[in-house]
């Protein structure tokens, strides 16, 4: 364990604050309805899955994951929001003595939504409700003409993963959202509005190459998660251009050589790491797809059952020859890149953990149950057996370079320890 930061005392974020039951009223969302949790999905085809895929979640890292939200919800700022805090300031270990801003607090909403809690229901409903209030304010109040959400610089999300990642992950956050909203109408509505508004920005932030503006020390990253975000937000319907989101997956496919197994860390910061798991999440859903069309193939007679993915048996299957060669180029790409995502030397990134490796390992394990790659389980074992020995003893982690927030890295563990939580919505076909 690493040592033990001294803990604040509890400061009752609830009490400044109303509890906002206009907006969000247990009477607005029955309680029989039992939402499922949602992060960083896409749309994608295919049947569903056995039940082998499923692991249930261990003993030691459910304890670990309900003293993490425990800290998680007593390290709320009065205004609903979370910080990681100014990257001129990264050994600031205290949530309460740094600044709210967007991009942890949606990765934080995030990570609670997973857990189970919505504006309406769980353990932490509140807690979620009032994140949910400080981030579409800020979206409200943002400049139409900005790409950002927010007036605040040099935090460190923004310095080490990009100058838009506030954007970035709000628009995640809202996405998820969504789907806990069927029921109140004029509150979708609101979301649904501010979804677009982050949309737009993001787009308006994508260069010709499919990165996104204001690259960060790592914005391999930043233009990860603004792929991941586009996704999800077409599947909610929103206004997405796709032609946009085709350039940014093409850009993190791009970024791994399949012949040579080597990535392009030019925007990682040198760290194949951070390169390789964008390339591996943002090729998994093609991968599915290829895989889906070739076990269906198999299964309806049209090819025999010792065949692989390849472009020759997706056409056999009955794909056209562009979409046989893009998904099968896809395939490995994304087989090629998981697997290399996982080994020990790159597992290392920069050397020590900080939130830029947790996020990584996010992107690899999500890609992987995407994909419906049934090696996810051994990846599980393996990351979650780095974090659980260096969690602190509050419940909490943090990094040990460049995004070193508590909050920050926290959230993003309990994103990884239950992404098994996820399997159904990250394998889920929409439409």
């Amino acid at each position: 364990m690493n040592r033990t930061k001294l803990f604040y005392a509890f400061i009752p974020v609830m009490a400044s604050l109303p509890l906002l039951s206009h907006t969000f009223h247990s009477k607005d969302q029955p309680a029989k309805e039992k939402p499922q949790a949602c992060v960083f999905r896409t749309v994608f085809e295919g049947e569903g899955i056995d039940s082998s895929f499923y692991i249930k979640t261990p003993g030691k890292v459910a304890q670990s994951l309900t003293l993490s939200m425990d800290w998680i919800s007593k390290a709320q700022q009065h205004d609903g929001g979370w910080g990681a805090g100014s990257h001129s300031m990264q050994s600031q270990f205290d949530p309460h003595a740094v600044k709210s801003d967007p991009a942890t607090t949606a990765i934080t909403a995030m990570a609670l939504l997973r857990m189970g809690n919505t504006p309406f229901t769980g353990k932490y409903a509140a807690n979620v409700a009032l994140a949910t209030e400080y981030l579409l304010k800020q979206v409200e109040q943002s400049d139409a003409e900005s790409t950002n959400i927010t007036t605040l610089k040099g935090t460190q999300p923004q310095v080490k993963l990009g100058q838009n990642i506030d954007v970035v992950l709000t628009a995640q956050y809202l996405t998820n959202l969504m789907d806990y909203l069927s029921n109140n109408n004029s509150m979708k509505s609101r979301v649904r509005k501010n979804l677009d508004v982050c949309v737009s920005k993001i787009q308006q932030g994508i260069n010709p190459n499919g990165s996104l503006q204001g690259s960060g020390w790592a914005g391999v990253l930043q233009s990860s998660f603004a792929a991941n975000a586009l996704e999800t937000a077409l599947q909610q319907g929103a206004k997405v251009d796709t032609v946009k989101l085709e350039q940014s997956r093409n850009y993190l496919k791009g970024n791994y050589d399949v012949n040579s197994k080597t990535s392009v860390t030019t925007d990682a910061a040198g760290v194949m790491l951070y390169s390789i798991s964008g390339t591996a999440r943002s090729s998994s859903s093609e991968a599915r797809i290829a895989r889906e069309r070739i076990a269906k193939a198999k299964k309806d007679g049209i090819l025999p059952a010792d065949r692989e993915v390849s472009a020759e048996n997706l056409k056999a299957a009955g794909m056209s020859n562009s979409d046989a060669d893009k998904y099968a180029a896809a395939y490995e790409i994304n087989r090629a890149a998981a697997k290399q995502a996982q080994q020990n030397d790159v597992m290392n990134g920069f050397g020590s953990n900080g939130g830029e490796e947790f996020l990584s390992y996010l992107q690899t394990g999500e890609g992987m149950i995407m994909s419906k790659d049934e090696g996810w389980k051994k990846w599980y074992d393996n990351v979650s057996g780095r974090l659980m020995t260096v969690q602190n003893d509050d419940g909490s982690w943090n990094g040990h370079h460049c995004i070193t927030s508590p909050v920050f890295c926290t959230a993003t563990a309990v994103l990884i320890l239950s992404v098994n939580n996820d399997i159904d919505k990250l394998t889920q076909s929409k439409f």
